[in-house]
């Protein structure tokens, strides 16, 4: 049976083509929303101006996003992708295991300090249920795990889940303090290193 014949645009064949051009629409739409975000925080994410700055049609943006908070929670998807191809490119250090997961820590979170506003719309979006956001929220969380599993995976399975999802929650609840207002970006580092150093230390050995 021969191959279907190929359309082509401008030597691309058009099903590559749509795909690219629904990658640069997506793509501008997470921009927009980033840019909205980073200026004004959550409330000024509004899918009538993410749809007016990205030049997309409202209906159009709905049908790459259902609601606002699933596309935040893709553009934490993005930017934690983004975070994480830096990791590969400069790998964590420290002498110790609790030394190395701090040190991702500490690298997140300043990407997040550099972007105060933008951090904020992106926890703020974490609290509110939305199942469709739920997938992209998963992935986001995939990044600390595979992080201090990789730190951790010479220990038992129990002590190893216990130790990120204790770490994990710690930290979540650190930076909403911290977007709140509730406690400088110091304390954060300070909860957080007692976190680590209580619960990763004593397995040195």
């Amino acid at each position: 049976m021969k191959r279907p014949a190929e359309s082509f645009t401008n030597g691309i064949p058009q099903a590559d083509a749509l795909r690219a051009t629904q990658l640069a629409r997506r793509k501008r739409i997470v921009a927009a929303a980033m840019d909205l975000a980073a200026h004004g925080g959550y409330d000024a994410v509004q899918m009538r101006d993410v749809a007016a700055r990205a030049k997309v049609a409202l209906g159009t943006l709905y049908r790459y996003f259902s609601s606002k908070d699933q596309l935040l929670a893709y553009t934490w998807t993005d930017w934690s992708q983004e975070l994480q191809e830096h990791l590969w490119r400069h790998p964590i250090r420290g002498a110790t295991r609790a030394d190395r997961i701090m040190d991702f820590v500490r690298r997140v979170t300043r990407a997040l300090e550099r972007e105060p506003r933008l951090a904020s719309a992106l926890l703020k979006s974490m609290l509110v249920p939305d199942s469709s956001a739920e997938e992209p929220r998963k992935e986001v969380s995939a990044v600390m795990f595979r992080v201090v599993e990789e730190e951790l995976a010479t220990l038992r399975p129990d002590d190893r889940e216990g130790i990120r999802d204790i770490l994990g929650q710690v930290w979540y609840a650190n930076l909403l303090l911290w977007v709140n207002g509730r406690i400088p970006v110091s304390r954060l580092y300070q909860n957080m290193e007692t976190a680590c150093r209580l619960l990763i230390s004593h397995h040195e050995a």
